[in-house]
């Protein structure tokens, strides 16, 4: 192998390289001719290829479609885009993906499935500024939550019940404009018959149920799994004792949230109050 060349077992993003330079190389094409076929250009294919740039997910749609593999790539960006994510939460992705019914309280900031691109890229590259990440985990994942976001428009979505802290509302992400859209968004999900939305409102203090983000993903088997996340990590829950537990905690925190339609009449109120 030349030595100007990445190992590619040292990263999935060099794997993913790796096995486009090779692929390239079976058909004889340059990396110009590869690039006018996947419609990118060659500087593109050759970053990508030196594992210098991130990869999207409809580059590596492209790249199934032109060398004909039949998902080869797309698998790798998978592989590649998890590998940024907090410890545990590719697993719960890979949970959610599948669920039939999800439960969930979100603190601070309005859950991902919720999350307007602009909303999501500000968290990230804010992180990047912290120092917390990389430029390329944060592109990482802004796309991933895309591919994650899919599930809200399949065929038969999952039932969704979101309760949102009223946190989420006030904390100003990404600026007025960015807020909102996120309004905007959360009202246009509210009237899907399979998403309900209600807002924990700051005046439960001590009342409220949970103390951090929590998920109950209802899976195709039966079975009931939680996720939660620490500063570290994320945790995927399937004791049942602790399970039951949380379900127990989350339905009292649907009789403590605001209905429904006084859910939304405060989000409208926290947007109006954005307007000029």
């Amino acid at each position: 192998m030349n030595n100007n060349e990445p190992d590619a077992s040292s990263s999935s993003l060099v794997r993913f390289g790796a096995e486009l330079r090779r692929s390239r190389r079976a058909m004889r094409w340059s990396q110009t001719e590869l690039g006018r076929r996947m419609g990118y250009s060659n500087a593109m294919v050759s970053y990508v290829e030196r594992a210098k740039k991130a990869v999207t997910s409809n580059f590596a749609v492209r790249a199934d479609e032109v060398f004909e593999t039949g998902g080869t790539f797309y698998e790798l960006w998978c592989r590649y885009s998890k590998a940024s994510l907090l410890e545990g939460f590719p697993e719960f992705a890979d949970a959610e993906a599948r669920c039939r019914r999800l439960r969930e309280f979100a603190l601070t900031i309005v859950t991902g499935l919720f999350q307007v691109p602009e909303y999501a890229e500000a968290l990230a590259y804010a992180a990047v500024q912290r120092g917390a990440i990389t430029q390329s985990a944060a592109e990482q994942r802004v796309e991933f939550l895309a591919t994650r976001q899919r599930v809200l428009d399949r065929k038969n979505p999952p039932l969704i019940h979101a309760v949102l802290d009223e946190s989420c509302l006030a904390r100003p992400v990404g600026g007025r404009s960015v807020m909102l859209q996120q309004f905007d968004r959360i009202v246009e999900l509210s009237a899907r018959p399979s998403i309900t939305i209600q807002v924990a409102p700051f005046r439960l203090g001590e009342h409220l149920p949970f103390k951090m983000p929590v998920t109950l993903l209802d899976l195709p088997d039966g079975s009931v799994v939680g996720y939660a996340e620490s500063h570290a990590r994320g945790h995927l829950e399937r004791t049942r004792e602790a399970v039951t537990a949380w379900e127990r905690q989350y339905d009292q925190l649907l009789v403590e949230a605001l209905p429904k339609a006084a859910s939304l009449a405060l989000i409208h109120k926290a947007r109006k109050e954005l307007l000029p």
